[in-house]
């Protein structure tokens, strides 16, 4: 069995077709196959280690846990935002500091924060509850509860909800758009304006140049009983967190 894990896990890193085989068979095994792939993360190359991460989160060992740590520190920011995920997804003891270290990591490579890895990392630090999304009154009002129990604002409403969080100091970074069909999401597509903020600017710039913007996006969105929107932002303090 040892010799027959080993060959799984050299095969993770084969993306043209044996990597998804091993996967779906190493899960089968489960934590029996948990020290291997830990022993054999550092000999993968980003594919394998990706779903490396993806056994992990399946198996649910807690074994995985400092690998998971480990793999923070990785020259791929994708590696480093997958496993911050699995961290937050596994509830991993003693993972808080580490991703918020990772996340300070982040901000210090000047990584603009609506790109995928500062958001994976945020979202890994509100499920750790090391981060708490400021959600002003009306917002949270407005919030609806769509299919699969995603949670949603109508789009009807997108323009208050903008101004609402604008005036609250919040930093929209985009949205997006759903239909609810007999209980089951589907991603609808926006007015796709492209648009990019100047991190440097400050910080009350931003609000109110993600304000303009959302609100034109607003204008142009799609509405109806079942559209739903699902914008994303950020506070001051995710631009310059506590250490």
């Amino acid at each position: 069995m040892t010799t027959h894990i080993a060959r799984l896990i050299q095969q993770l890193d084969d993306s043209t077709g044996p990597s998804y085989d091993a996967r779906a068979e190493l899960i089968y095994i489960g934590s029996d196959a948990i020290p291997a792939i830990i022993d054999g993360l550092p000999s993968l190359d980003r594919f394998g280690q990706l779903t490396a991460i993806e056994v992990f989160e399946e198996v649910a060992d807690p074994r995985c846990g400092p690998a998971l740590i480990a793999l923070l520190g990785s020259d791929d920011s994708t590696v480093r935002e997958w496993a911050a995920m699995a961290l937050a997804s596994l509830k991993i003891d003693g993972a808080v500091e580490p991703v918020r270290h990772a996340y300070r990591a982040c901000l210090e490579r000047a990584t603009p924060p609506d790109w995928s890895e500062p958001e994976g990392i945020r979202w890994a630090l509100t499920e750790l509850s090391a981060r708490s999304p400021v959600v002003p009154p009306l917002t949270a009002r407005l919030r609806a509860t769509a299919a699969d129990d995603a949670l949603g604002w109508r789009s009807a409403r997108f323009a208050e909800i903008i101004n609402d969080l604008a005036d609250h100091a919040q930093v929209i970074l985009y949205s997006q758009f759903w239909r609810v069909d007999a209980d089951r999401t589907y991603g609808v597509p926006g007015p796709g304006l492209d648009w990019e903020l100047d991190w440097t600017a400050p910080w009350e710039h931003l609000v109110e140049e993600s304000r303009a913007w959302s609100l034109l996006e607003a204008f142009e969105a799609p509405v109806g009983d079942n559209i739903f929107v699902a914008p994303t932002w950020i506070d001051r303090t995710d631009l310059h967190p506590e250490r």
